[in-house]
């Protein structure tokens, strides 16, 4: 009786947290379609989508604000979903694409993309998912074979993340015509987003999110340590570089859409933990929205604050998730 009434309390804590995600990704969808540095009615909207783009208006949400709204409401989705599996397979809560050097990866791919002339398509995405693959390799690799420490895995990822900045940085001295789209890429910045861009990008997104939801019990099981999960029949080499892997791709394809986007896959995994939601079936998805409504509220205000001027996006969320990684930081020393 009690062990059903606590299911029955799990259930309804989850469905809770599950409608405040939703309702936040609808609210943070509609403020980014309406607002910005021009402003767009309903009937704009309505417009664009029955007869096609005509006054200035629908042309500006057909071409810019749709295409950016649907390009961040993914990278969110995905850096944060891409951390929280990070976090899962290295067992370090402080682990994100970012902090271990993945972003930088798949940084480095498009900026090797840049100097051939590739800007957009699959083209961008798979190389980005190749750079990213490389990322995850060398340091779960590491760490696995040498049996480091879980602080000695973040500091051999910022290792990694300088390097791999180095080597983008020598390019760009090499070929300077990229310079400038570099510039806002390293940042994160969502101003150019295009359809051609995000289609791929989104199809391959989807299909991960998809497959990890159909293996989210063997996230699970890998969460409990190689011991325990072996003694459970997991074959945990292969699940983990299976595990790594979509990672890899989430974040190449996050970083083909948007640059080098910060703190969203260490910011939202460990708020949602800290909600009580542990089982990957129920935090996954809980990434998955929360991720997108903080970097879709983000985008929009980081065109709006300003208005006329646009900032990066990468710089709102620099400055909110600076504060929150320090105190993480700081509550992890003090437990």
């Amino acid at each position: 009786m009690k062990r059903s009434a606590l299911h029955l309390h799990s259930d309804k804590h989850f469905g809770i947290l599950l409608l405040i995600a939703v309702v936040f990704v609808f609210t943070a969808t509609a403020f980014s379609l309406l607002c910005g540095s021009v402003s767009i009615s309903l009937s704009d909207i309505y417009g664009a989508l029955s007869h096609g783009a005509k006054t200035a208006g629908e042309r500006i949400f057909i071409y810019s604000r749709l295409p950016r709204t649907l390009g961040s409401l993914v990278v969110g989705a995905a850096l944060a979903v891409s951390g929280g599996i990070i976090q899962s397979c290295l067992a370090n809560k402080l682990a994100s694409p970012a902090v271990i050097g993945v972003n930088s990866g798949a940084g480095l791919a498009v900026t090797i993309c840049a100097v051939f002339g590739i800007y957009g398509g699959w083209q961008l995405s798979l190389f980005s998912f190749l750079g990213a693959s490389v990322a995850v390799g060398i340091i779960s690799l590491s760490s696995l074979g040498r049996r480091m420490t879980k602080s000695t895995v973040i500091l051999m990822g910022v290792a990694l993340n300088s390097v791999l900045s180095a080597i983008s940085d020598a390019l760009i001295q090499f070929f300077p015509d990229i310079a400038v789209m570099n510039a806002d890429f390293r940042i994160g910045d969502l101003s150019a987003v295009s359809f051609k861009k995000l289609v791929p990008s989104s199809v391959a997104v989807i299909f991960c999110l998809l497959l990890l939801f159909i293996l989210s019990n063997e996230l699970d099981i890998l969460g409990f340590g190689d011991e325990i999960a072996t003694g459970l029949g997991l074959n945990t080499r292969f699940y983990r570089a299976l595990f790594l892997i979509l990672s890899a791709l989430l974040a190449g394809c996050a970083v083909s859409i948007a640059g080098l986007v910060s703190f969203v896959g260490l910011m939202v995994p460990h708020a949602v933990r800290r909600l009580g939601v542990l089982r990957s079936r129920r935090l996954l998805p809980l990434c998955a929205l929360f991720g997108a409504a903080l970097v879709t509220l983000c985008d929009t205000a980081a065109r709006s604050l300003f208005s006329p001027y646009e900032i990066p996006v990468g710089i709102i969320l620099a400055f909110v998730g600076a504060p929150c990684f320090v105190i993480i930081l700081v509550n992890r020393k003090e437990r």
